[in-house]
């Protein structure tokens, strides 16, 4: 049985690490507000302690409330047909905005999902730090059961099912002027340049 945004967030809220489908590849989600569950989400995948995690949020106002600073790329953007959905930017921060989680850096990357249950669950428990769900460097699996059997150690909860798709989300850099794609993904280099016209 699936479980509910409620009992996501509660564990999440309590410092869990969750494994679930998004709207792309297969994630594993915590509450920056947990620094144990950010470290065990490193530890699962065998990830490289310098690169940072990203965020997702459920919302524009979620962003907002991370001190992110919108260009005019990052607006249309996200004003496009592509938010919600597989589209990540990346913001400069204001040092003066930044909630305590943040401080120290200079940027982020964030992603509004396109998964009802997901986005409920970040409704409830506030931006979420979420990567793809398998071992540093191995390619996205398929289902859930397959991430656990690639993951060095075990979440405190596993939201069955697959990831919507193939690929990653495509990754823009919407600190550069004009803007930079750092990862090519679902959203084509060509949508991108023609929401930016």
């Amino acid at each position: 049985m699936t479980p509910s945004s409620d009992q996501i967030a509660e564990v999440l809220g309590s410092g869990g690490v969750v494994l679930l489908p998004t709207d792309t590849v297969l994630g594993l989600a915590a509450s920056p507000a947990h620094a144990q569950a950010i470290e065990k989400i490193y530890t699962l995948k065998q990830r490289p302690r310098d690169k940072n995690l990203p965020i997702m949020v459920a919302g524009a106002d979620q962003i907002a409330g991370l001190g992110a600073v919108l260009s005019e790329s990052a607006l249309k953007l996200l004003a496009s047909a592509y938010v919600p959905g597989a589209l990540t930017l990346v913001l400069a921060l204001d040092p003066m905005l930044v909630p305590a989680w943040l401080i120290g850096r200079t940027e982020i990357a964030v992603r509004i999902p396109n998964n009802v249950l997901l986005l409920e669950a970040l409704e409830k428990s506030g931006p979420l730090m979420v990567t793809s769900a398998n071992r540093s460097g191995a390619e996205p699996p398929a289902t859930t059961e397959e991430a656990a059997e690639q993951l060095f150690g075990a979440p405190d909860l596993i939201v069955p099912g697959k990831g919507a798709a193939p690929a990653p989300s495509t990754i823009v850099d919407c600190t550069r002027d004009p803007v930079v794609i750092l990862r090519h993904g679902v959203v084509s280099e060509a949508k991108i340049h023609e929401v930016l016209a």
